[in-house]
């Protein structure tokens, strides 16, 4: 089995951009918070935002998919949530008036659960949806992405979840990408990624977090 990934600045965000700014939490996948993570949030920080990522996984990541469901099935749910809501309490301390939460895969189920207790002006995940049994209203539009060939339990299908928004009156806004698997823009996971996609699913990420957080 690969030896696990250190990272880091471990069981700390790392942070881009200014403080004070609108601030955008990006919450990684289950693989961790690996190096194409920092490129991303670079990416959207320049748009004018305070962008923090934080570590999940106290220090650790890989790039090998039964390495990342074990690191997954270690993370404490109320503990990731915690830590969510430090980040942004801290930002907003500094002046961040705004807040837009972005997630990938675990974390994208994370951020749209967060975003259910109302902090969250925008919510942006990628192959990533909320079951019925953990679905409430989120009061903050929403950007989903979806890899055209995924996996979803019972009634986590994108139509399904995406149904269950609307019915709630959340604005949703979602794109499919064509000859993509889940994990797809995760550059750092060679055998998943697809850079095309990820490249315009990343404009498409900041495009929305700017008309939503930016005046």
């Amino acid at each position: 089995m690969p030896e696990l990934i250190h990272i880091s600045s471990p069981g700390a965000p790392i942070f881009f951009g200014e403080p004070g700014n609108p601030l955008v939490v990006i919450i990684h996948d289950w693989y961790g918070r690996l190096p194409a993570l920092a490129a991303f949030a670079q990416s959207i920080a320049s748009e004018g935002l305070r962008v923090a990522v934080p570590d999940l996984y106290n220090g650790v990541a890989t790039t090998d998919a039964d390495d990342a469901e074990l690191l997954m099935a270690g993370l404490d749910v109320g503990i990731s949530l915690a830590e969510i809501d430090d980040v942004i309490a801290d930002a907003r301390a500094q002046g961040s008036a705004k807040v837009g939460v972005v997630g990938f895969s675990i974390g994208g189920w994370l951020a749209l659960l967060h975003a259910q207790g109302g902090s969250a002006d925008a919510v942006v995940a990628y192959y990533a949806s909320l079951g019925p049994n953990d679905h409430g209203v989120i009061p903050a539009p929403v950007l989903l992405h979806f890899a055209e060939v995924d996996e979803w339990g019972p009634g986590e299908e994108p139509d399904v979840f995406i149904e269950r928004l609307r019915e709630h009156g959340t604005p949703v806004t979602e794109h499919t990408y064509l000859d993509t698997v889940h994990s797809f823009a995760n550059g750092s996971v060679e055998d998943k990624s697809n850079r095309r996609a990820a490249e315009l699913a990343r404009a498409r990420t900041q495009s929305f977090l700017a008309t939503h957080l930016l005046d």
